[in-house]
C-alpha cells in the first residue's frame, strides 16, 4: 500500500530531512506544493486532508494554525513544533516513552514531536520514576550541548557564513531566563513535579548533542546507587532497536577519556549512559538532534502509526 505524505514547512531544516529520508521509500507518495503557493492558505489545506500523514515543520503559531485546517478524520498529523507537546490530546511522539505509548501512537491522529533536548533528557528520567528510583518532586540540573543546526536555517547561515564571526568559535550557553520552551515537556513526560533548571548550550559543530543530568545518591531513594540506575534504564528499554544502554561507568564508553557528542550522528539511534562513583553519578544521553531529535522521531511515529516495520527508512 503507498501512502500520501504532505510536509508543511518543506523548506526547513526538519521538513527537508523527512524528504530525504522519504525519498527513497516506495510505499511513500510525498506530496508537495508548488514553491510559489507556499503561503495558499486554500492550496495548503487541500494537500494537509489529501495525505494520510502531514507533517508540520512550522512555528508555534502557525503549527496551530494548520492543524486546525485538517478536517479530514483519516488524515494523522505530526507536529513537529512545541505547540502541542504538553497538550492531554496529542499523543506523545517517543514510542520508547513507556508501556502502551505504542498502541496510543497506532491509535492517535494527532502526534506531537519530542524536542530535541527533551528527548535525551525524558529517556534518561522517566525509567528512574517509574521504577520508584527518582523521587517526583527532585529537584533536578540538566545541561546539554548541541550542534548550531538546531537553531534552523538562521543560525546555520550564520554559523556558515564567510568570513565566520569569531565568537561563534566559543560554546554559547542560552536560555539563561531559565524558561526554555522544552521545560513543559520535560516535566509533563516525566512525571516531574519540580522544574528542572535546564542550561542549553549551542557549539560550533553541525549536529549532535548530549544531555546530561548529574545526582548526589542522597536524592535517590534509599540504597539506590548507579548499578541500580543502569539496571531501571536496562530494563526499559530491553528490546528497544533505537536506544542503546551503553555498560556501566566503562572507560571503553569514551574517546580517550572523552564522550563524543556526535557519536549518534546519522542515526535515529540515543545512547544512554551512567558514570558514577561512590556517592555521585552522571546521567547521559547522546543522539542527532536532526535524527531521534527531529525528523528521525518523526518518521519512526509515522512508521507506529501506519503499522509498517519501525525502522523503516530510518
Amino acid at each position: 500500500m503507498n501512502w500520501k505524505v504532505y510536509v508543511d514547512g518543506q523548506e526547513g531544516t526538519t521538513g527537508l530531512r523527512i524528504h530525504e529520508l522519504l525519498a527513497r521509500r516506495p510505499d511513500i507518495e510525498m506530496l508537495r506544493i508548488d514553491a510559489d503557493r507556499r503561503k495558499d492558505v486554500p492550496e495548503r489545506a487541500r494537500l494537509l486532508n489529501a495525505a494520510d500523514v502531514a507533517f508540520l515543520c512550522l512555528p508555534d503559531a502557525a503549527a496551530r494554525e494548520a492543524a486546525a485546517l485538517v478536517t479530514n478524520p483519516r488524515t494523522c498529523v505530526i507536529d513537529a513544533s512545541t505547540a502541542h507537546r504538553t497538550a492531554e490530546d496529542w499523543a506523545f511522539g517517543l514510542p520508547e516513552l513507556t508501556r502502551g505509548q505504542r498502541d496510543r501512537l497506532r491509535q492517535a491522529k494527532r502526534i506531537t514531536n519530542p524536542g530535541c533536548h527533551a528527548t535525551g533528557f525524558i529517556l534518561l528520567v522517566r525509567p528512574l520514576i517509574e521504577a520508584g528510583l527518582l523521587d517526583p518532586s527532585a529537584r533536578l540540573t540538566v545541561q546539554s550541548i548541541t550542534g548550531y543546526s538546531g537553531g534552523g536555517r538562521k543560525m546555520i547561515e550564520q554559523y556558515e557564513a564567510a568570513p565566520r564571526d569569531p565568537r561563534l568559535a566559543a560554546p554559547r550557553p542560552y536560555g539563561l531566563s531559565l524558561a526554555h520552551k522544552h521545560i513543559p515537556e520535560m516535566m509533563v513526560r516525566t512525571g516531574l513535579l519540580q522544574r528542572p533548571i535546564f542550561m542549553p548550550i549551542v557549539a560550533s559543530f553541525y549536529k549532535g548533542l548530549t544531555v546530561s543530568v548529574p545526582l548526589h545518591l542522597t536524592v535517590l531513594a534509599p540504597n539506590a546507587d548507579a548499578r541500580a540506575l543502569h539496571m531501571a534504564l536496562r530494563h526499559h528499554y530491553e528490546g528497544e532497536s533505537f536506544i542503546r544502554v551503553l555498560p556501566l561507568s566503562d572507560p571503553g564508553n569514551l574517546d580517550e577519556g572523552y564522550f563524543d557528542v556526535q557519536g549518534c550522528n546519522d542515526t535515529n539511534r540515543c545512547d544512554l549512559g551512567v558514570f558514577g562513583n561512590t556517592d555521585q553519578v552522571i546521567l547521559m544521553a547522546r543522539l542527532d538532534n536532526l535524527g531521534k531529535g527531529a525528523s528521525g522521531a518523526a518518521v519512526q511515529s509515522m512508521n507506529v502509526h501506519l503499522g509498517v516495520d519501525e525502522g523503516l527508512g530510518l
